[in-house]
């Protein structure tokens, strides 16, 4: 397959709008699909097995058009009021009124939780009874790939085998040189890439939101009155904390609005895109170099994130999406290939510590400071300052820095989504005992 093909194919795929936290989004869709699938709306019960990461950024995320956190109110969002074929937008015809009638399900107890001992890092399993039917769905793979699909016992949609073809096929870009990858950017007409500029003025969109009226910590809108007040300098670094930080305020308070994903995260497309969003307001740019810049960052983070994995123990916003922006910026201001390579260096060598510990209003910290860590590590690559090969995890090329870090992520924190997990239970538990046999 041709690298553009092949790197047009991916962003169609992984870049794509999103409307509340992609976890919860991902139960609610799950929710949806079995609905669908049954011919009676007389619910017994819905029981929800998820894994450990889907658990971990649901607990405590707020859900769109609710004032509600969680799972058990997406999953019931998603079975009363969802739609699946809007993807990942699926609860985007929700309806103030529709919310006390699903609240009803999770307190009669008719939405059941648990976690599911799985290796698999996206996975939801929704098996829906009804008055006549038994319906099993699975997702799994990637937030919005059904790969089961089950009604009274006949399969209706087994595509295993398919999945592992279709990654295969990414594989070939995960294993292209990164040099090579944005050559193959920079060689695209205008026109190719011109939809990468929708994810430009969705998330912009959300950030304003954001720092119009206070939403979850405030942290966009704190760092605007204190850039107002002359307390921060109105530079790229400000600009890009604030946009980020807003944005993410917004989403994770649960705002109705959409935003650009990035390989299967909504935060990761903020962290990807707002700080190219603070370069443009700064120093504005044509259309298609800005275009090229974002097909740059989506790529890089798709990239990283490969080996890493879709979720992780560590954060994806830090060391892949904000990795991806950093890189992007960096082009716009014309680095070479080897300045380039610095800032992957540079972000991996700087944060490559930062863990997941599930999506939350406080989330906006960690992608304020991953916007900093972007415009930082961008001008000191500009300048020629790297973290030189042998400090800590860091190689000779960025490959193997990114090698160095899957080692780090596959087996250096084994554990620790579990302990996290476990952590996070103290304060807040809503699993149920299910029976998790086939």
């Amino acid at each position: 397959m041709q690298l553009k093909k092949l790197i047009l194919d991916t962003l169609k795929e992984e870049v794509v709008p999103a409307m509340g936290c992609t976890e919860p989004v991902t139960v609610a869709l799950a929710c949806a699909k079995a609905r669908e699938l049954a011919s009676s709306y007389e619910i017994k019960k819905v029981e929800v097995l998820v894994s450990p990461n889907i658990y971990k950024n649901g607990l405590a995320v707020g859900i769109p058009h609710t004032d509600e956190v969680g799972l058990p109110i997406a999953a019931a969002l998603g079975l009363m009021c969802g739609d699946s074929s809007k993807g990942l937008q699926v609860l985007e015809a929700v309806e103030k009124k529709d919310v006390e009638l699903v609240k009803g399900l999770v307190e009669q107890r008719k939405v059941l939780l648990q976690i599911k001992d799985t290796k698999e890092k996206v996975y939801v399993e929704v098996r829906l009874y009804t008055k006549e039917e038994n319906i099993k769905v699975i997702i799994e793979g990637r937030h919005d790939e059904f790969v089961y699909l089950e009604r009274q016992g006949e399969i209706l949609l087994n595509k295993d085998s398919k999945i592992i073809g279709k990654d295969n096929k990414k594989k070939l870009l995960w294993q292209t040189k990164i040099e090579k990858i944005i050559r193959g950017i920079e060689e695209m007409q205008a026109d190719e890439l011109e939809f990468m500029l929708q994810g430009l003025e969705m998330n912009e969109k959300i950030a304003l939101a954001g720092l119009n009226k206070e939403t979850g910590m405030g942290v966009g809108k704190t760092l605007y009155d204190n850039i107002e007040k002359g307390i921060l300098s109105d530079d790229l670094m400000s600009q890009a904390m604030m946009l980020t930080a807003a944005a993410a305020d917004a989403r994770m308070s649960g705002i109705t609005m959409p935003v650009m994903s990035s390989n299967g995260s909504g935060n990761n497309g903020l962290t990807a895109v707002l700080p190219i969003v603070a370069y443009k307001r700064k120093f504005p740019t044509e259309e298609e170099k800005l275009a090229k810049a974002v097909a740059i960052s989506h790529i890089m983070n798709g990239y990283i994130k490969h080996y890493i994995g879709r979720l992780s123990a560590l954060c994806g916003c830090a060391v892949s999406a904000a990795t991806g922006a950093a890189m992007a910026i960096a082009w716009l201001m014309g680095a070479d290939y080897k300045q380039m390579e610095g800032v992957i260096k540079n972000m991996l060598a700087n944060l490559s510590g930062m863990i997941c510990d599930g999506a939350k209003v406080g989330c906006a910290l960690k992608l304020s400071s991953s916007a900093s860590a972007a415009i930082q590590s961008t001008i000191l690559a500009m300048n020629h300052q790297v973290v030189p090969a042998g400090n800590g995890i860091i190689a000779e090329t960025a490959e193997d820095t990114i090698d160095n870090l899957r080692i780090l992520c596959e087996e250096g924190m084994k554990l620790t989504d579990g302990v996290i997990v476990d952590v996070m239970k103290k304060y807040t538990v809503y699993t149920e005992n299910i029976d998790v046999g086939a």
